[in-house]
């Protein structure tokens, strides 16, 4: 008797067994890096709380050119994760804003929150998107170390 194809359908299974466990772990990895931004710091707020803090208080001092800038910012980040990223990016650019007391947020500001909010491990792809868009980032690049 041949069992070949009984074996073949074995090794599918065998593979997608593998390949769910593969997806799950990586959908589980981010809803665990979701979860630790909901948890309350010493302060009582989460780090989702404060940037949601920050986006509102510095609302109107957002102008049109500022916003402008802040898209162009975010067009390296893949489209599903833009609007993450935007938010996180803005509430930092908001709290620089916000602790200079300024008037309006302005290129300078989004720069500076724009860098304090990358990471350090995405400062090489930084640097080389302000390069390559001429924005002079120099003020700022005691930031980087």
């Amino acid at each position: 008797m041949n069992d070949a194809p009984a074996e073949g359908f074995m090794w599918f299974i065998i593979f997608w067994v593998f390949v769910l466990l593969f997806m799950m772990s990586v959908g589980g990895y981010f809803m665990f890096r979701k979860f630790f931004k909901v948890l309350p710091r010493e302060d009582g707020k989460s780090k989702l709380d404060w940037q949601n803090h920050y986006v509102e208080s510095s609302r109107h001092l957002w102008t049109e050119d500022s916003k402008a800038f802040l898209d162009m910012l975010v067009e390296p980040v893949p489209t599903p994760f833009r609007d993450i990223a935007k938010h996180s990016i803005a509430a930092r650019i908001g709290q620089v804003a916000l602790e200079a007391k300024a008037d309006a947020v302005t290129r300078e500001h989004c720069i500076e929150g724009y860098i304090l909010a990358t990471p350090k491990r995405d400062y090489r792809s930084l640097t080389s998107y302000l390069d390559k868009k001429q924005i002079d980032y120099s003020p700022f690049k005691h930031l980087l170390q």
